[in-house]
Order: structure tokens, then C-alpha cells, then sequence
């Protein structure tokens, strides 16, 4: 077994480690969600989704978008080429960069709150003191930009090192913080004439500084001890700015797509916000859990192969992903049209979440599934571009993408308000997907993307049966007699254990290979113990 192959069979089990980490973010996220419902009306919750979303679509510009994307192939392409300390001192130098850009861009975000909230949210105009208060709560939670910059840059060192945990544990931090500030400070905010709403944009805050915190002692035993300096003459630090810049591009149009998508939703009506953050959130579980998990266990493998020529390798190691990748995002699809309504109604159907804030999730989290394995696909092959150092294409399919998303929303928006937002968003990831597939043939013909046609049929087949069987149960399930506590949850666990259950049988009876690759991976990550910091 080659170098190659023994890092294949290693990237299950390093996407397992990110996966369990996200997965521990992602449930205290959804509590997050589920207590920000219950605690705050929809009107109120539309506000703080907006303003949030702002220093977030920066974050996705300057940390975990466009510089991750950039910086990790440089970091490990210095490391393979002039060793450890090359690399560290590089990371010292990109550091000191970033440092006096996000604070750059923090400055200018909280002057510039108002003009930026007229961009992603002018509907709230007609709702009185709604827009007053988006831009202070913008202002406010604006500074978390300056904790993730630095979070995503400390990640994407530590990948590099092959130390996956630290990097995906460190995110529950945000969530833990959130959870208290909602329980604890609204009250004590508003008896001193404060806004409510300003204890989930202090809960940011806070959360962002522990995620910082957090990876400081990993850095330092991966060997990431420098302090900071600065050298934009350095030929590393200029290669990641040269190839920042097309990806920042393209990224500038996915957040016209975003800006888009907020502006067409605070027009279409109270709560509409809300439904679609709601829904998004949903989706994003099987998405942040494994499909982000394996892209970013992926991202160092392929940019060592790529800096090192070997093409045929590539493909492989590109292709094994994308099978695994089609092995969770397909029954995630299934599961979340199957099990909309009961998955909403266990999740959040409590406090001031009421009957109408669940029919308008339960309608956009069926809308928003069936993009669920695009996404999931695309994560998987824009990594693969730019591990190649083709920055360019990506920014273009983006473009086209934009397009796409326009015309959809366009076409659905004033009919259907939130679910023809929530249709442009599944539409144009499946566009984007196809363009991307076929803009892959000219520069790695290695990778023959029909070679997934087995994986995808065997993985499809078993996500369709357990659907059909997951709906039943569910559906049956509300006839059960109702139980003195709990029984909102029921639905939603039965149908999902049985999906679970059908989804494994059937799996196994056509005899599908990437179930048996992710669960020997993780089985080896738990005999070696605790995965490393």
C-alpha cells in the first residue's frame, strides 16, 4: 500500500473526527435555535437573523471562505517543499496580515452598519423601529468577524498538521455562549432600557474570543509558537494573496446571491426570515457533519498530491471523496423531505413557536432538501479546483450560479414568497453542480466522474426505501396514543430509527462499499483513543 492510499483510507477517519466535532457544534447549535424560538417571537428573530448574517458573509469573504481555500495548499505546499519551519514562518507573516485586515474591515463594517443593512434587509422599512434596530444589533455583533478571521486562520494551520479535532470541536464554544447569554441577559438588558436582542450579539462575542482561545494550545504543540510580523514581499504570502483574490470574487457573488435572498425575504412578510434561517439551519446539519467534514479532511491530501504532479492519484483520492460524500448527502436529502414536518415539530414547535412558524419551516426544510446533496457535491469539487491552483473557473460557474438564482427567485418569489427563495437557493446549487462536473473534464480527465454511477445507484436506492419506510412510521405514529410528556418527539424518533435501520439493511444488501470504509475508519480512530488536539 502506497503513501497515497494509506492517506485515502486515513481521510474516513479524519472526516469522522471533524464530523463527531461538528456534530457536537451542530446539536448545541440546533438547542441554540430551538431556545432563540421559544425565547424570541419571529418578529423579533427575523432582526437578529439578519444582522448575524452580515459580519457572517464577510467571515465567508475573509476567514473560512476565501482565505482557507487559498492558504491551506500554500501552507502544505511550503511544508512538502522547505519543511516545518518554512512553513511556521510563513504562517507568522500571513498572521500579522490578517490581523490588520479584519481589523480594517470590523472599523469599517460597525461605521457602515446602516448603509449594509439597507442592502440585505430595505423590506424592514415598512415594519416601524424593525430596521432602527437591525443596525444596532449589526453594530454590535459586527466585532465576531475579528474572532473567526483568526479561528478560521488558526484551523486551516492545524489542518495541515493532519490535528482535525481541536479545529472542529472549538465552534461549540460559539453556541455555549449564545445559550447563556439568551437565558440569562434578555431580562437584565431590558430593565435597563436595553435592547433584548443585545445578549445574543454579546453571546457572539464572547463565544468568538473562547473559539480563539481554545486553539491556542494545539498551535503551539503543532509547532505554530511565532508571534506576528509582517512580509508582503514574502512569496507565500503573495501566492495566497494572488489566488485570494479571484476566490474573494467569486465568494463576492455568492453574498450577492446571500444579500439577494435576505432583501427578497424581508419583503415577503413577518416570519419569512425566520422559516428559511430555520430550515437552513436543518439542512446544514448533514451538510456541517460530514460533507463540510470531509472537504476540509480532504483539502490538505489533494493539495500535497496536486503540488507534487500526481494526477492519477488525485483523481482517485478526489473520487473516493465525492463516493462518501454521495453516501450521507443522499439519505440526507431523503430524510429531510420525508420527515419535514415531524423534525420541525420535535425540534422547535415550543414557546413562540407556534402553529403557523411550523407549516412555514416544515415547507421551506422540503424545499431546501432536495438541494441538500448539490451542495454537498459542489464543497467536495471546488476544493479540487483550487487544489490545482484554478482559481478562476469556480469564480465563473459562481456567476452563472448567481444567474440562476435570480431567474428562480424571480419566477417564485411573489407567489410563493419564502419557499420560491428557498427553491432559487436548491435550483441554482444543482446548476452549479452540473457546470462545475463539466468543467472538471479538461483539467483532470483522470477523474471520470461515471465511476460514482454504482456508488450513486446503490446509495439512492437505499435512501428512497428508507424515506418511503420513514414516512410511514412517522405517519403512523401520530395514531399512537398520545403520552402525558414527550409526545411531540415521537414522530420524529421513530421515523428517523427507522430510516436509519432500512438505510443500513439496504445498503448492505447491495452491497455498498462506502458504509463499510466510514465505519472501519472510525472504528480505528476509537481503538487508537482519544483523537489528538
Amino acid at each position: 500500500m502506497n503513501e497515497a492510499q494509506k492517506d485515502r483510507r486515513a481521510i474516513a477517519g479524519r472526516a469522522s473526527v471533524v464530523g463527531i466535532g461538528t456534530l457536537a457544534s451542530r446539536v448545541l447549535g440546533l438547542g441554540r435555535d430551538l431556545v432563540l424560538a421559544a425565547v424570541f417571537p419571529r418578529a423579533a428573530t427575523d432582526l437578529f437573523f439578519v444582522a448575524f448574517t452580515i459580519p457572517n458573509a464577510l467571515r465567508q469573504l475573509l476567514a473560512e471562505g476565501a482565505l482557507s481555500s487559498a492558504f491551506v495548499p500554500v501552507l502544505a505546499g511550503i511544508e512538502a517543499k522547505d519543511g516545518k519551519a518554512a512553513a511556521e514562518a510563513f504562517y507568522a507573516k500571513l498572521r500579522g496580515a490578517m490581523w490588520i485586515v479584519l481589523i480594517a474591515f470590523t472599523v469599517a463594517g460597525v461605521a457602515a452598519a446602516p448603509i449594509l443593512c439597507e442592502l440585505f434587509a430595505s423590506g424592514f422599512h415598512a415594519r416601524p423601529g424593525a430596521f432602527e434596530r437591525t443596525v444596532t444589533l449589526t453594530r454590535a455583533v459586527f466585532p465576531y468577524l475579528l474572532f473567526m478571521g483568526l479561528a478560521a486562520l488558526g484551523a486551516g494551520a492545524l489542518q495541515t498538521r493532519k490535528r482535525f479535532a481541536v479545529a472542529a470541536f472549538a465552534p461549540a464554544l460559539l453556541n455555549v455562549a449564545m445559550i447563556a447569554a439568551a437565558f440569562t441577559l434578555p431580562s437584565v438588558l431590558g430593565a435597563r432600557g436595553y435592547d433584548p436582542l443585545l445578549a445574543l450579539a454579546i453571546g457572539a462575542l464572547f463565544g468568538g474570543f473562547f473559539q480563539v482561545m481554545a486553539q491556542g494550545p494545539a498551535l503551539r504543540k503543532a509547532g505554530f509558537t511565532g508571534g506576528l510580523s509582517l512580509d508582503l514581499r514574502d512569496p507565500g504570502v503573495r501566492e495566497v494573496l494572488r489566488r485570494i483574490g479571484p476566490m474573494t470574487l467569486g465568494l463576492m457573488i455568492y453574498e450577492i446571491d446571500l444579500v439577494l435572498s435576505r432583501r427578497f425575504l424581508s419583503e415577503a412578510g413577518e416570519g419569512a426570515n425566520s422559516y428559511f434561517y430555520y430550515a437552513q439551519r436543518l439542512c446544514d446539519f448533514p451538510q456541517g457533519i460530514f460533507a463540510l467534514a470531509l472537504a476540509t479532511a480532504t483539502l490538505p491530501s489533494l493539495s500535497a498530491l496536486a503540488a507534487k504532479g500526481d494526477k492519477v492519484e488525485l483523481a482517485k483520492t478526489a473520487a473516493h471523496a465525492l463516493r462518501l460524500s454521495l453516501f450521507v448527502a443522499l439519505p440526507a436529502t431523503a430524510l429531510l423531505v420525508a420527515l419535514a414536518r415531524p423534525v420541525v415539530v420535535a425540534t422547535f414547535a415550543r414557546g413562540a413557536f407556534d402553529a403557523t412558524s411550523v407549516d412555514g419551516t416544515t415547507t421551506a426544510l422540503m424545499v431546501q432538501g432536495l438541494g441538500v446533496a448539490a451542495v454537498a457535491l459542489v464543497r467536495q469539487l471546488v476544493p479540487l479546483f483550487y487544489a490545482l491552483g484554478d482559481t478562476k473557473t469556480p469564480v465563473l460557474v459562481s456567476g452563472l450560479d448567481l444567474l440562476a438564482f435570480i431567474a428562480i427567485a424571480l419566477l417564485t418569489k411573489d407567489k410563493y414568497g419564502h419557499l420560491g427563495v428557498s427553491a432559487a437557493v436548491s435550483g441554482s446549487s444543482m446548476v452549479q453542480l452540473v457546470l462545475l462536473a463539466i468543467a472538471l473534464r479538461r483539467p483532470l480527465p483522470e477523474l471520470r466522474l461515471r465511476i460514482l454511477a454504482s456508488s450513486a445507484w446503490k446509495t439512492g436506492l437505499a435512501a428512497v426505501l428508507a424515506g418511503l419506510v420513514a414516512a410511514f412510521v412517522a405517519q403512523a405514529a401520530l395514531r399512537l396514543p398520545r403520552l402525558p410528556w414527550g409526545a411531540s418527539f415521537v414522530p420524529a424518533i421513530l421515523g428517523l430509527a427507522s430510516f436509519a435501520i432500512a438505510f443500513i439493511i439496504v445498503s448492505r444488501i447491495v452491497g455498498n462499499e462506502e458504509q463499510a470504509q466510514l465505519a472501519a475508519g472510525l472504528r480505528r480512530r476509537l481503538r487508537r483513543g482519544r483523537p489528538r488536539a
